[in-house]
């Protein structure tokens, strides 16, 4: 029996197969090499230079803002956020209960809490307690449970709570650095200052006031430090880094007088408790170029702790409430009238023995009485109304307009915070008789205290217009530049300037509020009792009382103005707004080392 030979076909087919493998593979491989080193080359060499690479921010630190002083008002100050490693957290149950009084930090109670507070048992006081207590532990319980490497617990914790925190010797437990807004003086000026929050990124952002302002400014650029590293992590000995230094904000020194500032919330805190007001402001200003000396607001807010409070309450009414000023309007129609020629110190009204009618109106003044054939001083002595639509009428409604805008009224003053509006003025050419005539006396145009107390500082600057200012001058590291004052152009003559100051030192001395003036000083000012406009009419009951005025009236140091909202003890401004006005400006002379000018 033959054997056959066993077929060579196998063998080669195997070698063929190979041989086709290898050559698949090395065109995958070719492909791949083609891919990373041309298609995707240049993403692949960044991607490898960042593994390479190490980096780290290095954040600049926020500018402080400073009393005239010299004082910190706002200042940035050391703090930390404490973090986990959940990965070295062994039990969070446990770790929470022992961190969550520490970082349950007792903060200061606003105003409302506090009453509440007050009106709560001990046991409601030690249940309300233990729910806050829980919820932190429950929160940070959660916190702990996360899967990461870096979970935040709490953001700027002071140097007090570090220590006990590190005190505990928790594992995974860290702390980085982060700066701690602060503002030493708690609640004063915080209208002015604004505060520190967050932005949607997670980052610091300056909001209203000052902080808002000049967030920018003062937050500074920050810098970045990097190297290379080996495989394992380590700086290369020599290899390649790069340091770009961090730029600091600049400080902010205003013009705000704390000694000033703190008079100001002292009586305007008593003035609201002693007439019953809802809310009231004070602001201060030096007209000669606008200097805001002090502005305070209440209700306000804590700039160190701002999220306990309403968010209504970080606006600044000063700079963003619009209101009807009522009879201290009349002193800017007064002096429009007389710069204008329309009225001289000498006419007479004519039509001021009893009510005007106008249309189906009809304009009284506010207390029934009527003066025959008064002069324009007289009108502002009196607060006439029938007075001020004569005087109005003779000015005419484009003149007016004219003059009121030339005032800044209608338009925003330029103040140096964040946050300011405005109401726009009833376009030219479109008033009617009756729009004249209640301008005249400020009901239906709507104002913000700081374009009035701009507005009458025109008059107090012998008839120049001033930008207010807080800012006094930016302080960097080795340089400082002071911020001009803006003094704008003439807006009435000195002349006329002059006459209006005698007719308010006139409306002072011989007012509804003359009980109230200090003896022996000049001041010129005016009373402003409004009626709140509520859904197309005006209320019967509630009013808005304000006082304007500047001292001494030869020489002002300051225009200061006062606006209580609601007063309850009295609808009056002569009997509220006056009155506290004067108890302020008794300190301001004292302080300013103001002498009586006679012994009157």
């Amino acid at each position: 029996m033959l054997l056959k030979k066993p077929s060579a076909a196998p063998g080669w087919f195997r070698t063929k197969l190979l041989s086709l493998i290898f050559l698949l593979a090395g065109g995958l491989v070719i492909l791949r090499l083609f891919n990373w080193q041309v298609i995707r080359g240049e993403e692949l060499q960044r991607a490898g230079s960042l593994q390479q690479k190490s980096s780290k921010s290095q954040g600049a630190s926020r500018g402080s803002i400073l009393a005239s002083d010299g004082f910190p008002l706002a200042v940035s100050s050391a703090g930390w956020v404490v973090w986990a490693d959940p990965r070295e957290i062994e039990n969070p149950k446990s770790i929470a209960e022992k961190l969550a009084p520490l970082i349950l930090e007792k903060e200061t109670e606003t105003e409302e809490e506090a009453t509440i507070s007050a009106q709560m048992t001990d046991k409601q006081k030690e249940e309300l307690a233990n729910e806050r207590l829980n919820s932190e532990k429950s929160r940070l319980f959660d916190q702990l449970s996360k899967k990461g490497a870096w979970v935040p617990l709490k953001h700027k914790i002071n140097i007090d709570t570090k220590k006990k925190i590190q005190d505990l010797n928790i594992a995974g437990i860290n702390f980085d650095p982060e700066e701690r807004r602060t503002y030493p003086e708690a609640s004063m000026a915080a209208h002015i200052l604004g505060f520190v929050g967050k932005d949607e990124a997670g980052e610091d952002k300056g909001y209203f006031g000052l902080e808002g302002k000049y967030d920018m400014a003062l937050s500074g650029v920050g810098g970045e430090k990097s190297w290379e590293r080996d495989a394992l992590g380590n700086p290369i000995l020599g290899g390649l880094s790069r340091r770009i230094e961090a730029l600091d904000g600049v400080d902010l020194k205003t013009h705000i007088d704390r000694t000033i500032q703190y008079l100001t919330e002292k009586h305007l805190k008593s003035g609201l408790e002693k007439y019953g007001a809802s809310s009231g402001s004070i602001t201060i200003m030096r007209p000669q170029d606008g200097a805001i000396l002090a502005q305070s607001a209440l209700p306000d807010y804590s700039p160190n702790n701002f999220y306990q409070y309403k968010g209504e309450l970080y606006v600044n009414p000063v700079i963003s409430q619009t209101f009807e000023p009522g009879s201290i309007f009349k002193v800017i129609v007064v002096a429009a009238a007389l710069d204008s020629g329309a009225v001289t110190l000498e006419d007479r009204c004519g039509q001021c023995s009893g009510p005007v009618k106008i249309g189906q109106y009809t304009i009284r003044t506010w207390d029934g009485k009527y003066y025959p054939e008064i002069t324009p001083a007289e009108i502002i002595q009196h607060s006439d109304n029938t007075g001020m639509v004569w005087i109005a009428q003779r000015l005419g409604a484009d003149k007016l307009y004219d003059y009121l805008s030339s005032f800044g009224i209608g338009s925003l003053s330029g103040i140096d915070l964040q946050g300011e509006t405005t109401a726009s003025l009833r376009k030219k050419g479109k008033w009617g008789d009756i729009d004249l005539a209640t301008t005249s006396f400020g009901q239906g145009i709507a104002v913000t205290p700081i374009q009035m107390v701009r507005a009458v500082g025109v008059i107090a600057n012998k008839g120049k217009l001033s930008t207010p200012q807080v800012v006094e001058k930016v302080v960097g590291k080795g340089w400082e530049e002071k911020v001009k004052p803006q003094v704008l152009k003439e807006i009435i003559s000195q002349e006329s300037a002059q006459e209006v100051t005698g007719m308010m030192i006139n409306a002072v001395a011989n007012g509804e509020a003359k009980w109230a003036v200090p003896k022996g000083y000049s001041i010129a000012g005016k009373t402003g009792t409004a009626q709140i406009p509520i859904a197309g009419h005006y209320d019967p009951t509630k009013t808005n009382a304000s006082f304007i005025g500047f001292a001494p009236a030869d020489n002002p140091q300051f225009v200061m103005m006062v606006t209580l909202h609601q007063p309850t003890s009295s609808p009056w401004a002569a009997e509220t707004a006056a009155p506290l006005w004067f108890n302020v400006a008794r300190d301001l002379f004292i302080y300013l080392g103001v002498q009586p000018s006679n012994n009157d």
